[in-house]
């Protein structure tokens, strides 16, 4: 990987901003992130987490959720995002059966993302996404699993500015009510992101 400060790019200095607000977030103590590696080819510059739900005495192989939170940034405004950043991400948990088949579960759980966006203060246009539930029953060898559902929400967005530390902490509200805990403001520093940046 290489630097992502955004020199040789109109709008350089905005960049540089939106990640100094990244490192500076500060999401839920029960939300473990990880910096990871960004998508190549999406836009001149990006920045990505990996995101999982531990509380306290779950272990860190802990399945209430997970997920996916990348930002990328583009100084020529591409017409789809209406402005130079684009946050994409995707938000997954399990569910107990009767609770997956509910058939409002995923309009429920799109306002809850809206949601935590507005109690983060994460301005932000032109949102779009899906939010999707699955049902699975086991059977023969993987009968002992018996019935289980999840709930996955693949969203985007576009922040009206550069206080990008704010949507990642919303992001990650949004993950842990996903995975059934309570609301809070606790929080915890941020591990540094992983940068990349393209078309030098």
């Amino acid at each position: 990987m290489t630097d992502s400060s955004g020199q040789g790019f109109p709008g350089g200095a905005r960049w540089d901003a939106a990640v100094a607000s990244l490192e500076g977030a500060r999401p839920r103590a029960e939300l473990r992130l990880e910096p990871i590696s960004s998508p190549d080819g999406l836009a001149p510059n990006a920045c990505a987490f990996a995101g999982d739900v531990r509380p306290p005495g779950h272990g860190i192989d802990s399945e209430l959720g997970t997920g996916r939170f990348i930002v990328l940034g583009d100084p020529s405004m591409p017409d789809a995002w209406q402005g130079d950043f684009r946050v994409v991400c995707y938000a997954q948990a399990p569910l107990e059966h009767d609770i997956g088949s509910d058939p409002l579960l995923p309009e429920v759980a799109w306002s809850w993302l809206v949601d935590a966006l507005a109690d983060r203060q994460a301005a932000h246009h032109a949102a779009s996404g899906t939010a999707t539930t699955v049902l699975s029953t086991g059977f023969g060898g993987l009968a002992d699993q018996g019935a289980g559902a999840q709930i996955e929400v693949r969203a985007s967005w576009s922040p009206d500015d550069a206080e990008l530390g704010r949507h990642l902490e919303a992001w990650g509200d949004f993950l842990c009510r996903l995975a059934g805990l309570p609301p809070s403001t606790d929080g915890v520093s941020l591990l540094a992101p992983r940068r990349s940046a393209r078309g030098r």
